[in-house]
């Protein structure tokens, strides 16, 4: 688990930035200028990655108009679509893929997807994708995580609605395929999610639990809960992508526009930063600073056999003179020599009493 992952040409974990994932999914409206445009704004905003999605509505569903197959949910954004006709609207053309792989490459930033069939693997395979991600709703899949997993590519788990036995399942499922560089992202399957089921603490408690690196993939409407999982260990944060909200989109309105992204970008590393290590005392920088702490200082003049007393010393700033944990002993002890006002005291000064 101590040793970092790669995908791309960045290292992903514990002692390197969060890998900050741009994710399309449909926000391009069925226009492949819009899907580069995401592009375009992942890799301005300075995000590491864009992720797709790889399905046809064949490959997640059939054609039918059953109750089944109807979306109900009265908090659902999709309510009153069948999943046929969703995914039609939602699902990226695979032959968009090479185009949009070939402009992050172009851009510096790395491409890769969420395959949802073993045939989504191997198109991907094609087109040499770095890593696999599955999604929160396919990690009870087991056959697409051994069809993923026996790329040798890393993998990266969505553990939404998963219970520990399935989590485990799934990395087993993974391990026995040959695969050794996992990511789980701690993940609340409802769109939006809010802050209140998030259950940050989840993260740490799941690096330890399975051995693995943890991130988070992220639904809330703003980027307070992903900075907050930097804090507790998150190595990889997934966030939606679009141009613009008001423009629509399946996900549009639990997705980050560019310039919020760009400040995820920024809090996100500047949260891992502060980190730091566990330390106590003042560092470098705070060095300077110690000047102004309180240490005792001769408030009024005193002459040499005069008795230290609360009215002629004191704790004040400066921080110049002897530390106040001696103030009570030296109360009734005497002067070795006179001493002016605003002169720090110093062990030369207190006698015997």
């Amino acid at each position: 688990m101590n040793n970092p992952i790669t995908i791309g040409d960045q290292l992903i974990g514990k002692g390197y930035p969060p890998f900050i994932v741009a994710e399309m999914s449909g926000n391009h409206n069925q226009s492949l200028d819009r899907a580069l445009e995401i592009v375009e704004a992942a890799a301005k905003a300075g995000a590491n990655a864009v992720k797709l999605q790889t399905y046809t509505a064949e490959t997640l569903t059939i054609d039918a108009k059953g109750e089944d197959f109807f979306i109900h949910d009265p908090g659902s954004l999709w309510k009153g679509q069948y999943l046929y006709d969703l995914y039609r609207q939602a699902y990226t053309p695979w032959e968009w893929h090479e185009a949009i792989f070939k402009r992050c490459r172009e851009l510096g930033i790395t491409a890769f997807s969420t395959p949802f069939d073993e045939t989504a693997v191997d198109f991907l395979e094609g087109l040499n994708a770095p890593a696999y991600k599955i999604a929160s709703f396919e990690n009870i899949h087991l056959p697409l995580i051994r069809k993923a997993a026996s790329t040798g590519k890393p993998i990266i788990i969505s553990t939404g609605m998963a219970t520990e036995v399935e989590v485990q399942e799934a990395l087993d499922t993974a391990r026995e395929a040959g695969c050794r560089d996992i990511i789980l992202l701690k993940c609340t399957s409802t769109y939006p999610a809010t802050p209140e089921n998030t259950n940050l603490m989840t993260i740490p408690d799941m690096r330890e639990r399975f051995q693995v690196h943890v991130g988070i993939s992220d639904h809330t409407l703003s980027i307070g809960v992903s900075i907050a999982a930097v804090a507790l260990g998150a190595v990889m944060i997934e966030k939606h992508l679009t141009t613009s909200r008001s423009e629509g989109g399946v996900d549009a309105a639990f997705s980050l526009e560019p310039d919020e992204m760009r400040r995820l970008v920024d809090e996100a590393r500047r949260s891992w930063q502060a980190l730091g290590t566990i330390h106590y005392g003042p560092v470098d920088e705070e060095k300077r600073s110690l000047r102004f702490r309180r240490s005792i200082y001769v408030v009024k003049d005193i002459k040499k056999g005069e008795r230290f007393t609360k009215e002629n010393i004191k704790i004040i700033r400066p921080g110049l003179g002897m530390h106040p944990r001696y103030y009570e002993g030296a109360l009734e002890k005497t002067a070795t020599c006179d001493i002016r006002k605003g002169t720090p005291l110093s062990p030369e000064h207190v006698g015997q009493g």
